[in-house]
This record gives structure tokens, sequence and C-alpha cells, in this order.
């Protein structure tokens, strides 16, 4: 099945942010709250995470599937936006408004996966 160019640009973004995770883990792990165990576990977990599900848009069968997985793998990355608000040392040294914007961001790219259900 032919999907819009949008579907594929949505799965791209996702295998390229995964595929960041194994080339920058540093960075990710500088940004997950101190309350979670296995940073470097959970960055790859990620990684892999967007990866699969970015190609899984790319297939019928699998679509809506992923549609589902990535609006909770957003949700579960809420708390790290929220951190990275707060967190000094997190924030990357990102301006207040931008850390700000993140966190509706989110929901915005829940929308958009949640629209290709639709189709």
């Amino acid at each position: 099945m032919i999907y819009p160019w949008h579907l594929y640009l949505m799965g791209a973004i996702y295998i390229g942010a995964g595929i960041m995770h194994f080339i920058k883990p540093k960075m990710y792990m500088r940004i997950l709250p101190g309350y979670l165990p296995g940073h470097k576990f959970l960055v790859n977990l990620s990684g892999i995470a967007e990866i699969v599900l970015g190609l899984a848009l790319f297939f019928p069968v699998t679509k809506d599937i992923s549609v589902y997985a990535i609006i909770a793998m957003l949700t579960f990355f809420l708390p790290v936006h929220v951190h990275m608000l707060f967190g000094k040392n997190a924030s990357m040294g990102l301006p207040k408004w931008v850390l700000i914007g993140r966190i509706p961001l989110q929901f915005g790219l829940m929308y958009w996966a949640y629209y290709y259900l639709w189709i």
C-alpha cells in the first residue's frame, strides 16, 4: 500500500532518532532522570524501539500497532522532558522556552501518529 509522503517522513524521523541513540548515547543518558535505573539499557532500548516502530509504519500489517506503540512511547518520554525542564545538567543548556515547548510538542507528535490510524 502506498501511504502519504508524510507518514514516510514520520517513520524516517523515528528511525533517525533511534540511530542517534547509538551515535550519541551519552547525550541521551544525561537527560534521563536519576530515579530511573540502567540508563545505558534504557537508551539502547528506546533507540531500538524508535527504529523498529519507524520501520513498522511502512507496512500495512504493522502500521496500526506501530502507531499505538509510538503514542505509548511518547507518553513514557514525557517525564524525561519535564526532567529536562527542571534539571540543570539535563537541560543541555537549552533555553527554557525550548524546554517548555518540547512538552506540548510531544502531544503534537502523538496526534500526528494517531492521524494515521484513519488511513
